[in-house]
């Protein structure tokens, strides 16, 4: 009796001790992401500095407040993020800032969408408008990131470091052959022959079709992608085809053979020729300071009057949905403030999104209609606004995409996984079911599959939402439903194809969507506001708490890989019609 009432009172001072811990070391966690979150005052910026731009981390559409980014303690390092908008707006605070002297360019691997690094690229050449330098200079520069560097006054790169120049690539991961191990059966239904979004999961390659698309859009980004290049490096296209056809770069000389760099140099070499540059004493140190830190406060504007900015990024979903996606309920409220909001004389909303949940978009789609019978409203596109993303675009007075967007995918599907034999022979689960009517259960039991008659029901509905899809596309660019069947069959195009067949106004970035607004509007003083307005980050952290922290957890340990396991999830949980582009489209 001694000995078991020895080992309970051990365990609960175990309980006790352990309790005790836990709460000490989240309270530090929290007490550092607070720390880390908070807006700090503005950083003085000593004389004759430089700034520095890697992009060697995450860019999300808007700048997230979420306190697990950027948090460094012992055991958790946070994914360290910097939204579109911030990289847009220091890089034109850094070109009036007359402590600025010039940017030092460090970029390796980049991980955007081609629309956003055309943008920053955009942004770089204006910055050296200002007479102010840009030197570019890595160990290793992916394509992206000498697409980026390119743009610089002198690119050099480590005399053994290397420079990939090969054009471009598509990748798809498919999974049919995993879920015929697993013992699941996807259920498509669907209208589009280029609507591939459901191949990933029914086949284990490209469609013919589906090539074709592809090669359509990365034959027009890579078009675009040659002649900046050639802009910026005085380097015929012909000739930059022809490098990457014999894959010629292959190490730092051939690079520097080829007129890609200025020079193969040491990086303590070329902090030597910035010093030089900036007139420092080579025994001194530069003053830099990074894009991340940068955080100069632009001029506070008096007016009243506004544009509002409305961001709305990732998939569409039904319901409220989180920060980084697109909840039909909350941009649709946002959307219906602004109307309301006699301040806010026009509304860009900008667009980055696959698309996802069709009733969604419907719902989104419908307060646009709205908005433009009370003020102006356009759009501007980011890397993506395709399928539900077009489908939200389509009623605005003007849409302005970037050459390399990825828009169109006008089509629907739906998936409907069969569980039957993983759950019946692989783990021994059965469901049974009484039912009042033929159809009572159906879509009850993931161990059923469809019948043909029900199939023939969805399909229906499919196809009753694809064309009320090509109605709204029809009514907003004022052509007919069969014009923009034509163009549609989910379809995916890039901006620059867009404005040639009347699905994007113009070619243009966020800056020249609002100056259209404006003049829409006929303002000529105004102030800009972003919207949704950020929120406290705890307060939001608080709302959707598990959430935060799964999603933080899963991009620090998972890294590149968590998307696709974000795919399988949304394969697998999405109910409805979905208006979506073919699956996450990667390019190297």
């Amino acid at each position: 009796m001694k000995s078991f009432l020895k080992y309970v009172l051990a365990t609960v001072v175990g309980i006790i001790v352990s309790t005790f811990i836990l709460i000490i070391f989240l309270t530090f966690i929290i007490v550092s992401a607070v720390k880390q979150s908070s807006p700090s005052a503005e950083k003085e910026i000593k004389a004759n500095s430089v700034l520095h731009i890697s992009l060697d981390h995450q860019i999300t559409e808007k700048n997230e407040n979420n306190p697990f980014n950027n948090l460094d303690i012992p055991g958790y390092r946070g994914v360290k993020s910097i939204g579109l908008d911030l990289i847009l707006e220091r890089i034109s605070l850094a070109k009036e800032d007359d402590n600025i002297k010039g940017i030092y360019l460090t970029p390796s691997i980049v991980s955007t969408g081609f629309a956003s690094l055309q943008t920053i690229r955009e942004a770089l050449k204006d910055f050296k408008t200002s007479g102010k330098f840009i030197y570019a200079y890595s160990d290793m520069y992916s394509q992206k990131a000498y697409y980026l560097a390119s743009v610089a006054d002198s690119v050099f790169v480590n005399p053994q470091g290397i420079l990939d120049f090969r054009g471009l690539a598509s990748s798809t991961v498919f999974m049919k052959e995993a879920f015929d191990k697993l013992g699941v059966e996807m259920q498509v239904v669907k209208v589009g022959t280029f609507k591939s979004a459901v191949e990933p999961f029914i086949r284990n390659d490209m469609s013919e079709p589906n090539k074709e698309q592809v090669n359509s859009f990365l034959n027009s980004i890579y078009n675009t992608f040659l002649l900046d290049i050639s802009s910026s490096r005085n380097l015929e296209v012909d000739s930059l085809k022809a490098i990457a056809d014999r894959f010629a770069i292959r190490n730092a000389e051939n690079a520097y053979e080829h007129n890609f760099v200025d020079g193969t140099v040491y990086k303590d070499e070329v902090l030597s020729v910035l010093k030089e540059k900036l007139d420092i004493d080579q025994e001194k140190k530069i003053p830099s300071v990074s894009l991340l830190s940068y955080n100069k406060k632009g001029k506070y504007s008096k007016e009243r009057e506004q544009i509002a900015v409305l961001y709305a990024y990732g998939a569409i979903e039904d319901g409220e949905g989180m920060e980084s996606n697109i909840g039909g309920d909350r941009i649709s409220r946002e959307l219906r403030a602004l109307r309301e909001d006699e301040n806010v004389k026009a509304v860009v909303l900008r667009v980055n999104s696959p698309g996802g949940s069709a009733l969604a978009s419907e719902v989104i789609w419908r307060e646009v209609e709205l908005t433009k019978k009370e003020k102006p409203i356009v759009v501007s596109m980011g890397d993506y606004a395709a399928s539900g993303g077009y489908y939200i675009s389509a009623a605005a007075d003007s849409i302005f995409a970037e050459k390399t967007t990825l828009t169109g995918s006008i089509g629907v599907f739906g998936i409907i996984p069969n569980f039957k034999k993983l759950m019946n022979e692989k783990l021994g689960i059965y469901f049974d079911n009484v039912k009042t009517g033929k159809f009572a259960a159906m879509g009850t039991d993931p161990t059923q599959p469809l019948t043909e008659e029900e199939k023939a029901i969805v399909q229906i509905n499919v196809n009753q939402i694809y064309d009320t899809f090509l109605q709204r596309v029809a009514d907003g660019r004022g052509i007919s439903s069969a014009e923009v069947d034509s163009m549609g069959q989910g379809r995916v195009w890039t901006g620059e194809q867009a404005v040639e067949l009347g699905l994007v106004d113009d070619i243009g970035d966020l800056e020249r969507a609002i100056s259209a607004a404006a003049t829409k509007a006929d303002l000529e003083e105004y102030k800009i506001q972003k919207y949704p307005k950020e929120t406290d980050p705890w307060s939001s952290f608080f709302k959707t708490g598990s959430d935060k922290i799964q999603e933080a957890f899963m991009k620090n340990k998972m890294g590149e890989w968590g998307k696709h396991l974000e795919t399988l999830k949304n394969a697998t949980g999405q109910t409805g019609v979905l208006a979506k582009m073919p699956y996450e489209v990667e390019i190297f």
